[in-house]
């Protein structure tokens, strides 16, 4: 419920800080004295349409802000969560208006967009008047109204996961079936071309691979011919070592008799063989590892352009047709097995829609006697609305070739001002006064379902009195035991039925140079007071008086 409403320099109202409780309170107050003021400034808290003339005239900028305490678990606190905002369980709603016509919005002190602040006052509050537009204009409120008061949301929530299901089931038989006509428009191409490259058989990476070893034989393939030429000239047949080892050989045999001259030079030959050899060793290593065989040389070069050429040919990357040649494949598997896959998905998406369709009808059905329950409790309250010869009537339309979320209803609520005339849509037959009585019968009966926990009703007793004011007024405060209600009234049968009074006036400022809106909260003889002002007018005679007394009482 709103717990206060903080206001500053809006229009004429400098400064106000209202406390509010539970039950009905009222608001009361001379013509012009600021009641639609302080609507305006509530309304703009609750994410209204700001504009830079609201803001008191010399102020930079204006602001509102409304304090609610909200239970856990309200709609509320799940738009604050779905935003990442802080939720305490007091929520205060704030906007500034500034004078350039800028505004700007918070949320327990957390910036917002003005968007996520309306649809939290919208969960939080709502505003009924004779000209309400948002009131009832909605033929999806007036479905949501209807399952509130029928106790249907969570079967609402049900086939909405039905809904899901069957559009997705959908879904995936359209896209199949579309992959099947594509497929079977290409079959021919979609063969030739997943045959030639099933036949090629890409890999991935293979193109970088060979390029990669392309390049390193075709170094060998330089350098391959100057080792062989080096590894002839140590190992070869004109090679140095025989020569040399028949040389120490002979040497050898003469070191006995002369050692000193004999053994030096068989050393040094001996090093230069081992020399040799060991060099002839690298040779060959180096031979190994060049690796060069012109043959697979020629191999590798015609796989890269047959690959290249295959990348051309359709358009992708040599990497890409290891991919496209899966794809090729898949749907040519489409169109071989897709006969029995399209059965299987058309019986999922039937048997999806007969799941839908029954619950849609079974929720059809309980909407339509909801309806004649919901026709009866509200039709019981217009007699002593002087609405006795009117009819409300709660229209439910079915189309089952017309399915939504929410079933195959369009809900919409009508009346019937006079006998023999044709109903219509309430928001267009019934008359500003009569519109606000309708109202305000089917809050009574919506009171503890589908209602915000806050109820704002501005002058719905303009052109009534006597037994129909105190009608509204015993109504408005059976509502405000249910749910926190005010009004804005001029009826002292309202007044007199209110938990709470506030009297809006003007006060004068600066020796009569500007005036301010002041809200003072009325009890005892002060409310008395007003209430007799409200039965006399301007001058408040001892009948008066007495006559506010004795509304006290009776509603007391």
């Amino acid at each position: 419920m709103l717990a206060r409403l903080s206001i500053r320099d809006i229009v004429l109202i400098e400064r106000l800080d209202i406390e509010f409780a539970q039950g009905l309170a009222v608001l009361t107050g001379e013509t012009g004295a600021g009641k639609s003021i302080l609507l305006d400034a509530f309304a703009l808290a609750l994410g209204g349409r700001g504009d830079a003339g609201l803001v008191r005239h010399g102020a930079e900028q204006g602001q509102v802000t409304a304090t609610f305490d909200v239970p856990k678990g309200h709609p509320a606190s799940n738009i604050l969560n779905d935003n990442n905002l802080d939720d305490t369980g007091e929520m205060i709603l704030r906007r500034v208006q500034l004078a350039d016509g800028r505004s700007r919005a918070f949320i327990n002190d957390q910036p917002v967009s003005v968007q996520t602040l309306k649809a939290v006052g919208a969960a939080l509050v709502e505003i009924h008047g004779q000209h309400d537009e948002r009131a009832l204009v909605d033929a999806v409120t007036h479905r949501r109204l209807l399952d509130a008061f029928a106790g249907l949301d969570k079967d609402v929530a049900a086939l909405e996961t039905l809904w899901t299901a069957r559009r997705t089931a959908q879904q995936a038989l359209d896209e199949h079936r579309a992959g099947m006509e594509r497929a079977a428009r290409e079959a021919d191409y979609l063969r030739h071309a997943s045959d030639e490259l099933k036949k090629l058989a890409p890999q991935d990476g293979e193109e970088t691979t060979l390029a990669e070893r392309r390049t390193v034989m075709m170094q060998g393939e330089k350098i391959a011919g100057d080792l062989r030429d080096a590894q002839e000239a140590v190992s070869g047949n004109n090679s140095p070592i025989a020569a040399l080892a028949a040389a120490v050989r002979r040497l050898e045999r003469r070191a006995g008799s002369s050692p000193a001259l004999v053994e030096p030079a068989v050393k040094a030959i001996d090093t230069a063989i081992n020399a040799l050899e060991e060099a002839d060793q690298h040779l060959s290593a180096a031979l190994v590892a060049a690796d060069f065989d012109p043959a697979e040389l020629e191999r590798i070069e015609e796989r890269l352009f047959a690959l290249r050429a295959a990348a051309r040919k359709y358009s992708t990357p040599v990497d890409g047709l290891a991919a496209l040649a899966a794809k090729y494949a898949a749907d040519i598997a489409l169109i071989d097995a897709g006969a029995e896959q399209l059965q299987g998905l058309e019986k999922a998406a039937a048997e999806a829609v007969k799941r839908y369709d029954a619950a849609a009808a079974k929720l059809s059905m309980a909407r339509a006697k909801s309806a004649e329950k919901l026709n009866k409790a509200v039709n019981a309250e217009l007699a002593p609305l002087k609405l006795e010869r009117a009819k409300f009537i709660t229209q439910v339309d079915s189309d089952a070739a017309s399915p939504g979320p929410q079933g195959i209803d369009r809900v919409e609520f009508w009346v019937q001002t006079n006998p023999g005339t044709r109903p219509g849509p309430m928001m267009k037959v019934a008359s500003g006064g009569e519109l606000s009585r309708f109202l305000l019968a089917l809050k009574v009966v919506l009171s503890d379902r589908g209602s915000a926990p806050t109820l704002v009703f501005d002058e719905i007793d303009t052109g009534v009195g006597g037994a129909v004011a105190d009608a509204i007024g015993a109504r408005l405060a059976r509502l405000a035991g249910k749910v926190q209600v005010m009004a804005v009234t001029h009826a002292p049968q309202v007044a007199a039925r209110a938990d709470q009074h506030l009297l809006i006036s003007k006060a004068a400022l600066d020796k009569g140079k500007r005036v301010a809106t002041r809200v003072d909260a009325l009890a005892d003889e002060h409310r008395r007071e007003e209430i007799a002002r409200m039965l006399a007018g301007a001058e408040i005679t001892k009948e008066a008086r007495a006559a506010a007394e004795r509304l006290l009482k009776a509603a007391g």
